[in-house]
């Protein structure tokens, strides 16, 4: 997104001034905590001028979006563990939409990565955990040798802090995870589907639901699916099942080029199809995959 947003309009008169470089896990340890609720008024100092020490992740919600209210606590809880690694600014889209227009915000929640005042990276939807995760390391992976400030606040991040307990077994987990092993794959999908049912924020049942639904639907893959979906590039439908194909045939690359490029030539429902079903097959992979990170990247692009 480098370039793509114009954010001048939402600065102040004057620039931002240059300032010695700071470990902001020391500024922030002082205030106890690295999310902010960010307005136009504030939108300089709270996300510009900091950006220039550490990534500043821009969440863009609305009190009225559901799905806003999954995504959120996993932001928060993410900045709180990053010690100042990063920082969470919150934007309610319907009390700022002067930040909402610059971003270009069509859907929420969207979450945009803004570094030395520009945004770098964004994603829309509110992903499970562990591609949350993913999208926020790969971020400091790629900035870290050029802002000091994020291996500063990462060597402080659990500094004194006593081993975490082992959490006891989940045995809705457990019975899922039976009927997985028996190829029960209604039965396991059933049980994700009643624990999202009372918990609909969970993202470790998240995953293991698509996982579950990929398995089911690669036994009745059609060897033809591929040279179908090629034959009908508009057929969304075509798309989905040739992707399907070609990652239970372990061709990954080319299933997720075939939706990103799927996702960039459509638009409204069948674009939202294309992109859920890309990271529904995203959530298949490890999070450090470097398929996954390369295609993840891509669909920004193609979204934005």
């Amino acid at each position: 997104m480098a370039g793509a947003v114009d954010l001048s309009a939402l600065k102040a008169r004057s620039e931002v001034a240059a300032r010695p470089q700071q470990a902001s896990a020391g500024a922030e340890g002082a205030a106890g905590s690295f999310v902010i609720d960010a307005t136009e008024q504030s939108f300089q100092a709270d996300v510009l001028e900091r950006s220039l020490e550490v990534p500043v992740v821009v969440d863009l919600w609305a009190t009225w979006c559901g799905p806003c209210k999954q995504l959120s606590p996993v932001l928060e809880r993410l900045a709180q563990a990053g010690n100042g690694a990063w920082i969470l600014a919150k934007v309610d889209v319907d009390a700022n939409p002067r930040i909402a227009q610059a971003f270009g915000v069509q859907s929420i929640p969207m979450v945009v990565a803004v570094v030395g005042g520009q945004p770098v990276d964004a994603f829309n939807g509110a992903l499970p955990e562990p591609q949350v995760r993913e999208w926020i390391a790969a971020l400091l992976d790629a900035l870290r040798d050029r802002m000091p400030a994020i291996a500063q606040a990462e060597a402080g991040a659990g500094a004194g802090e006593a081993p975490p307990e082992e959490e006891p077994e989940d045995p809705r987990f457990t019975a899922a995870e039976d009927a997985l092993e028996r190829g029960d794959y209604a039965a396991a999908e059933e049980a994700y589907q009643q624990i999202l049912a009372a918990e609909p924020a969970n993202e470790q049942a998240a995953a293991a639901l698509s996982q579950v639904r990929f398995l089911a639907r690669a036994e009745n893959v059609d060897p033809t699916a591929v040279e179908r979906a090629d034959a009908a590039p508009d057929d969304v439908d075509a798309q989905l099942a040739a992707a399907d194909a070609e990652v239970a045939t372990d061709s990954v690359d080319a299933a997720f080029n075939r939706l990103v490029s799927t996702v960039g030539r459509t638009s409204g429902d069948e674009r939202d199809r294309a992109r859920e079903h890309l990271i529904g097959l995203f959530e298949l992979f490890p999070a450090d995959d470097s398929r996954v990170t390369a295609a993840r990247r891509a669909l920004a692009r193609a979204l934005f």
